[in-house]
């Protein structure tokens, strides 16, 4: 038992908010841990009710064999598995009921074989009942009362754990050296109990020494580390797959242990965990030459080759089918990873990155049991289990992202996924880099923000109407190279999101394709809007510019530096994502940018860009085939093959050609979204010039007498004038979108995209409103138009023409 005591316990602890891992997961877990050294794992899910509010109630027969049987397998695999309980939401510390109802859940794990126990007092109100106030000096005193009872009722195990309500110097009140509530802890709990701590903060960039033994001195023992360094429960955008990095090996001597809580998606925690082992190593070791100090970027390299090998297992999502145990982490790995670690360990340049504060959520009932199929949700903040054990079919993540269930290849069609390739080891490298860590991205990921910015920055030396005199050629051929280079960027993450879809390993696609799915996303936009900038961008001396002012302080200032203080990750929404959207004119929409990903992953490479002349032939192509798959409508193409592209798209191609962007895949174009900047000058335009040349093409004698009723009804919009849109409505909503050629396409995103290009593009040339007109039985472009923020505009606006109006400030 004193060996035990003694041990520095490392592992893992399941203790994020959201969604627990299966039975499966946890058994790979374990194989996991002991392959590569680590030897605990914390049991504490959030989301198990009885983990957490229903703390009171016994697990029942059923919830008893999944218990044991974790308890028993953790065990075989020589790992102290140590049961958390979470009862500070309620807990009434001077009752004896609640105290005989904690002794009884306790017992009852113990009873199963549980040897290691914690109590967490985490994230709840410091505020005590009437009678815990009579009865106790302070919240630490009722908390440390209760916690030593318990440790001296199971026998003073081994391994008991406590964790304070101040678990962090960002908690602490004034101060870590000053905290009465540590000093109480410190001072009247039992010195075998070990006590959690998270570093300087919940999250915690990095850890010294120093701070850590004044810790020490405060608590009379060394805490144990809960590193939340890679949880991704406050943030639906993020996931962090870098390596264990920001704590010196030589913190060993400064703690008790080290618990790592990692990413909700499970098959996103090779890395983290692999290169934790390998900091434990490290640490355990007492040779001081270089080959043996931890070193992050060399650990990185090691635990990636490896997974590689991990990734590119035919498993299925959830693990249903998988080898006992899969050796991967083989000495010619670690050989290979020696060669392109670049012969050295180099620490990249740290970039706070913005993410927001929000819990996870699941509508399932899942604990010790539950099936895999981790989604990401919208918003993490909603109900939680009831049960420990429950059906594998339930909820996921989070709600708003339950379509993707049914990753799955189907042949339904155009732009489905194919067949199943392994990922490359340059592609798994770009999926590290973009999805690094909470404080610091990748070298993929700040090369995508620093091109972005500095192109926003300098893009006046490529605008519509600068003086292109005081230009120097040096500075236009610079921004068209780092545009290139950016464009490139873009490239390779839609090629890596056609390698994840693709990919033999489901389980992998189950977890990080929304993510990867995301930044497609997010870099169609980033991307189109690069391409537009050239020659259509107005600078800030035209009265209608606006674009840089509004974000002048984007991607050049983080987020922390805005504060004044080291922020939390959760500070700023979406990591990657959220700076690139933050760096586009339309940044500060979310309702643009984050949408459930598709029922079936599309594998097509997609690309959003500025209309080109060349494009208007395959417009009109398609505009004319959609009509004509229309039966409702006559096939007005006898009276030319122009007609319908003319009627809806010639104008504004003809007129303001600046604001149209085309959607094309590896087949060529399939869709295409118009702009107007500037409604009431374009009708002048097409008073002027489009409609005496439409008239002059189109002239009503053409049919004779033989012509179709409908087709001459058709031809009238061309004879006849159109009325001006009130003032009212353009006072508000100067800019009209047209989406006579919106795609339809599996993945809806696409189009979201594409239309999320071009109101960047009018925003950014000063437009402060969009509308769009519609026919009332269109209800599929106004459920569209609605999930982007466009609302009906009243009607009495828009009484002098026929159908809706939906409309939007920008």
């Amino acid at each position: 038992m004193e060996d035990k005591k003694n041990t520095f316990l490392c592992g893992v602890v399941e203790g994020f908010y959201g969604r627990p891992w299966s039975m499966e997961q946890r058994r790979v877990l374990f194989q996991w841990m002991q392959r590569w050294g680590l030897n605990t794992y914390l049991y504490g899910p959030k989301d198990d009710l009885k983990h957490r509010l229903l703390w009171r109630e016994l697990y029942t027969v059923d919830e008893e064999v999944q218990v044991k049987t974790l308890i028993s397998e953790a065990e075989a695999r020589g790992l102290s598995f140590v049961y958390a309980l979470s009862p500070g939401q309620d807990i009434i510390f001077s009752s004896s009921c609640d105290l005989s109802l904690l002794k009884r859940k306790l017992n009852q794990v113990a009873e199963l074989g549980c040897k290691a126990f914690a109590i967490l007092f985490d994230d709840i109100d410091h505020s005590m009942c009437q009678a815990d106030s009579e009865a106790f000096s302070s919240f630490a005193h009722a908390q440390v009362s209760v916690t030593n009872e318990i440790y001296s009722f199971l026998g003073e195990p081994p391994v008991f754990l406590f964790c304070p309500t101040e678990y962090c110097d960002s908690l602490c009140s004034p101060s870590v050296a000053k905290s009465p509530y540590l000093l109480t802890v410190g001072e009247d709990l039992l010195p075998g109990i070990s006590v959690i701590w998270t570093g300087s903060r919940v999250i915690s960039r990095e850890l010294s020494a120093d701070s850590l033994s004044e810790v020490r001195t405060v608590l009379q023992r060394p805490p144990l580390l809960w590193d939340n360094l890679h949880a991704n429960d406050y943030d639906s955008r993020r996931v962090f797959l870098g390596p264990f990095k920001g704590r010196p090996p030589g913190l060993h001597g400064h703690l008790s242990g080290v618990l790592l809580n990692p990413n909700c998606e499970f098959e996103a925690n090779y890395i983290p965990l692999h290169t934790l082992a390998a900091w434990h190593r490290c640490g355990q070791e007492d040779r001081k030459d270089d080959a043996a100090q931890y070193c992050p970027d060399r650990a990185l390299n090691t635990a990636l080759l490896d997974w590689i090998e991990e990734l590119n297992q035919p498993l299925l999502p959830g693990r249903q089918v998988r080898s006992s145990d899969h050796k991967s982490s083989r000495a010619s790995s670690k050989s290979q990873a020696s060669d392109s670690a670049a012969d050295g360990c180099k620490t990249a340049d740290p970039k706070p990155s913005k993410t927001s504060s929000e819990h996870c959520s699941r509508k399932d009932n899942t604990a010790l049991h539950s099936s895999s199929e981790p989604q990401r949700p919208e918003s993490k903040q909603a109900t939680t289990p009831t049960s420990v054990h429950s059906n594998g079919d339930q909820a996921s993540r989070a709600d708003s992202h339950a379509s993707t269930r049914s990753l799955v290849e189907k042949p339904l069609g155009r732009g489905l996924s194919g067949g199943k390739n392994p990922l490359s080891e340059s592609q798994v490298r770009l999926l590290v880099g973009l999805h690094y860590l909470p404080h610091e991205y990748g070298p993929a990921a700040k090369g995508l923000l620093q091109d972005l910015t500095w192109l926003k920055a300098n893009c006046q030396c490529v605008s519509a109407n600068g003086n292109k005199k005081k230009v120097l050629p040096q500075k236009v051929e610079e921004w068209r190279g780092r545009a290139v280079q950016f464009l490139s960027a873009c490239d390779q993450v839609a090629l890596l999101h056609e390698g994840v879809v693709n990919s033999v390993n489901r389980a992998v696609l189950y977890d990080l394709y929304p993510y990867v799915w995301d930044l497609r996303n997010t870099l169609l936009v980033a991307k189109a809007f690069v391409s537009w900038l050239e020659g259509r961008i107005l600078s800030d001396s035209s009265s209608s510019g606006s674009w840089k002012n509004c974000f002048h302080w984007c991607g050049t200032t983080s987020g922390s530096e805005l504060l004044g203080v080291e922020a939390e990750p959760w500070a700023f929404k979406g990591g990657l994502c959220g700076e690139m959207q933050l760096l586009l004119p339309m940044g500060t929409n979310t309702e643009l940018f984050i949408h459930p990903p598709p029922l079936f992953p599309s594998a097509r490479l997609y690309n959003v860009r500025p209309f080109h002349s060349k494009d208007k032939m395959e417009l009109y192509r398609m505009v004319r085939q959609l009509h004509q798959r229309s039966r409702a409508q006559p096939d007005l193409s006898v009276i030319h093959p122009d007609f319908y592209g003319d009627r809806c798209l010639g104008a504004v191609l003809a007129l303001c050609p600046e604001y149209s962007f085309v959607l094309e895949d590896e087949l060529g174009v399939c869709g295409c979204v118009l702009g107007i900047l500037d409604v009431g000058h374009f009708a002048k335009r097409w008073q002027a010039s489009w409609l005496p040349a439409m008239r002059d093409k189109y002239p009503p004698q053409a049919l004779g007498n033989s012509g179709h009723a409908g087709t001459k009804e058709a031809l009238q919009c061309f004879m006849e004038e159109q009325p001006d849109y009130p003032d009212s409505l353009l006072y508000h909503f100067p800019s009209q979108l047209r989406l006579d050629a919106l795609p339809e396409l599996v993945d809806c995103s696409v189009s979201r995209s594409l239309l999320t290009a071009l109101l960047t593009a009018l925003k950014a040339n000063g437009s402060r409103g969009v509308f769009c007109e519609l026919q009332p039985m269109d209800q599929l472009r106004m459920e569209f138009l609605t999930k982007l923020g466009f609302l009906e505009i009243l009607r009495v606006e828009a009484s002098t023409r026929e159908g809706l109006v939906l409309g939007r400030l920008l």
